[in-house]
């Protein structure tokens, strides 16, 4: 049996030209879905603290005093901010546009060093499959499309891992000079994650990587002298003349933006927000807490629908570390699956839990799942056989249920249903909901691994490039927030920022649309309100519809009601109230 599956593997061993092929067009298809209509939508949720920050930073010419509506918003570093200030010239200014570029390229960039860690790992088939698995998992897409900096701290973790897995056979070679930087550019777009992660992962792998006989020998007996002493020999990459340097390099590019914002502030509130989001958030957090097993259900939809063949590739990928690749010093099996548990042991250990910190754990799923869907069949265990049947089950009834709800024309639909709008660009919908179905039946006649892995990469990508780049600029008519903004810019006037207040209000998104050349006034208390709307002689204050009886005053704008809301949602839309 095994001389016959290795002459199969040796008859259909790909081309490397083909491989080759399936690269580039994985890159092309990766900066399409990442780049088409980005700036379609408006701002979304946290979006509105980026752009905001952004747009004040070119108002005052202060670069290193983040402030939302002029008040002080470290929470995050100055790095991720500057990366949109310098996108800004691409589209004439702030934009949403400009907002999301950097995400954007982050996310494609992230798909390119993904595919040259599998490269060094596995071979050039496993490389591009596992950058299609990551370019298309649900989650990717929509933070590579979304203006943060959660998807630079993956690339940036995923870069330094890579730098590891290069430079492992040079414990001591010139590649430390380089993974300290990355590691100090990344934690600089959101935090510390980005030394702790990648130090986690490769001290980990470092200390199992000898096998658990090793382990047992030197860890379980000896003196404690002894064991620091094999502890140090196998991180060697951390403890030699070219680590100080390079960890001094590495501490100095983080620190200079802190320190320049000192000096300009006389503050030392970046350093501050880095100790509360980092360190305190990690053991005790204030805000974000979720359950423990938070991470096990949120990576289901994290790698949407890639996670249907993740149960089966841990369990073929745990079944053949025996027979694991060693390729360039690295043992390819465990590196793998010591990159994918460190960072969710690392995530679960935390006290403070929010379903999209776990983005980072996406790069070692994609390349596990692309390993085992690169098996063939007659090598796979019998459980990840099954598994990976069930999860390509799964994901043709999903195909046909979705499709077939979203052509529903609303008279069909049951309930409240009816009540939504008709789907948009049905037409273009029933053709990729066609060709899904086609390669999904396709496969399903011999549902191998490659057929598996081929049908479910058509249909990944052309459903997320439906979704994100025509079904969600579609609904933007029923986003009302930019139109609402704007709307109260012809009322008020779009250079008074002292005649309008906010009031119980923060809402960045909502500062950012409004566009005042100045912070607008923001009040908490109704008494304070109406002293200063008499000191103003009248007053245009927004709020939401639950304040509207402590502020008064007559309404003028409602941010509006869609026919399926409920009649409580108008207590959170904003009013415009104007006080005489």
């Amino acid at each position: 049996m095994v001389v016959a599956v290795e002459l199969k593997q040796r008859l259909w061993r790909p081309s490397p030209w083909r491989a080759r092929w399936a690269a580039a067009g994985v890159m092309v298809g990766a900066a399409a879905l990442f780049l088409a209509r980005l700036g379609a939508r408006a701002l979304w949720s946290s979006e509105g603290r980026w752009a905001e920050i952004v747009r004040e930073m070119r108002l005052t010419g202060n670069y290193f005093w983040p402030t939302i509506n002029g008040h002080l918003y470290f929470d995050k570093p100055l790095l991720s901010y500057w990366l949109i200030l310098a996108a800004t010239p691409l589209t004439g200014g702030a934009s949403e546009t400009a907002a999301r570029i950097p995400s954007a390229l982050a996310g494609w960039l992230g798909v390119v060093v993904l595919m040259v860690l599998g490269r060094r790992l596995y071979d050039r088939g496993t490389a591009a499959v596992a950058g299609l698995i990551l370019a298309t998992s649900y989650s990717y897409v929509f933070f590579s499309r979304h203006a943060a900096a959660d998807v630079e701290t993956v690339t940036g973790t995923l870069a330094a891992i890579w730098l590891f897995a290069a430079g492992w056979p040079r414990p001591q070679g010139w590649w430390l000079m380089l993974f300290w930087p990355v590691m100090a550019l990344t934690s600089l777009t959101k935090g510390l994650i980005g030394f702790a992660l990648p130090l986690a992962v490769c001290g980990s792998y470092s200390i199992i990587e000898p096998g658990s006989a090793e382990l047992r020998r030197h860890l379980g007996q000896g003196s404690a002298v002894a064991r620091l002493r094999w502890l140090s020999g196998r991180l060697r990459w951390l403890f030699n003349l070219k680590s100080v340097l390079a960890i001094a390099l590495g501490l100095l590019i983080y620190w200079l933006p802190f320190a320049a914002s000192q000096a300009r502030s006389h503050s030392d509130a970046g350093i501050y927000m880095v100790f509360r989001e980092n360190l305190v958030r990690y053991f005790a957090p204030f805000d974000h807490r979720g359950p423990i097993y938070l991470y096990v259900e949120a990576i289901f939809v994290l790698m949407a629908p890639w996670a249907l063949f993740l149960p089966a590739a841990l369990v073929q990928r745990h079944r053949r570390l025996a027979e694991q690749p060693i390729r360039g010093g690295i043992k390819s099996e465990l590196f793998v699956l010591t990159y994918f548990w460190a960072t969710f042991i690392f995530f679960t250990l935390s006290r403070s839990r929010r379903s999209y910190y776990l983005l980072p754990i996406l790069p070692a799923a994609a390349l596990l799942v692309a390993r085992t869907l690169r098996d063939y069949a007659d090598s796979m265990v019998p459980m990840a056989r099954r598994l990976m049947q069930l999860g390509f089950a799964i994901l043709m009834l999903g195909v046909v249920i979705g499709g077939i709800g979203y052509l529903l024309p609303p008279s069909w639909r049951v309930g409240s249903l009816r009540l939504l709008p008709a789907s948009p660009d049905r037409a273009l919908f029933a053709i990729l909901w066609l060709i899904a179905l086609a390669v999904a039946v396709g496969a399903s006649l011999k549902c191998e691994p490659r057929r598996v892995a081929l049908a479910t990469g058509v249909i990944a990508y052309a459903g997320m490039f439906f979704l994100f780049v025509f079904a969600m600029p579609a609904a933007e008519p029923y986003r009302t927030e930019r139109a609402f903004a704007r709307a109260v810019r012809v009322e008020v006037g779009s250079q008074a920022p002292a005649d309008l207040a906010l009031y119980r209000l923060w809402g960045p998104g909502l500062v950012y649309y409004l566009a005042m050349p100045k912070p607008i006034p923001q009040f908490d208390n109704p008494a304070a309100l109406q002293a200063y709307a008499r000191a103003r002689g009248g007053l245009w204050v927004i709020t939401r519809g639950l304040d509207r009886a402590a502020v008064g005053g007559r309404v003028v704008l409602r941010e509006p009601l869609m026919a399926w809301d409920p009649p409580s949602e108008a207590r959170g839309r904003y009013l415009l109230l104007h006080l005489p």
